[in-house]
């Protein structure tokens, strides 16, 4: 899959709608329409976008003034920044290019979870089968360790160390 058709299908996102399976309805039933290499070729160019949004300073400035990321006893909810981090893909290429750019420019409220079900619906639509594929890259917060390498101010904690478990554990 191209950026630019990754982009198409992410633009196709009805944010007039007010429920989450409104808004993906279009980029699912286009996705759909493409074949099955294609639609996880969809899934792995997401997690690749997620996976450059992953990094100590996205964090750093969605949640500015409430949480210290380089203090590892202060919790960060991995969904949390997940979801944060869809948000920015469901805005589209331009806003998700400046936030890539400028993490000062991560928004701190919006969340957007639906995004990760597109291509498992859209196989699921096409073939009736359930969507088996594992993307190389893991779009999980926390998961690209070069993006939360320790600042000398970073401290470990309680949210730190092999006693927590990988979906909390941030890297210190």
């Amino acid at each position: 899959m191209t950026n630019e058709s990754f982009w198409c299908i992410v633009a196709l996102l009805d944010f007039r709608e007010s429920d989450d399976d409104a808004i993906i309805a279009p980029a699912i039933t286009a996705l759909a329409r493409m074949d099955e290499d294609e639609i996880c070729a969809f899934d792995d160019t997401l997690a690749t976008k997620l996976f450059a949004l992953d990094t100590r300073e996205h964090a750093r400035h969605k949640y500015a003034g409430e949480i210290d990321v380089d203090n590892g006893d202060d919790y960060i909810s991995a969904d949390d920044f997940l979801y944060g981090r869809c948000a920015v893909v469901a805005k589209g290429r331009a806003f998700y290019e400046k936030v890539l750019a400028d993490p000062r420019a991560m928004p701190t409220e919006d969340d957007f979870e639906s995004l990760l079900y597109l291509a498992t619906q859209a196989f699921e639509k096409k073939t009736g089968r359930e969507f088996d594929h594992a993307s190389p890259l893991s779009y999980e917060s926390f998961s690209n360790v070069a993006g939360w390498k320790p600042l000398p101010e970073t401290r470990p904690g309680i949210f730190t160390g092999a006693g927590v478990p990988p979906g909390n554990r941030r890297p210190t």
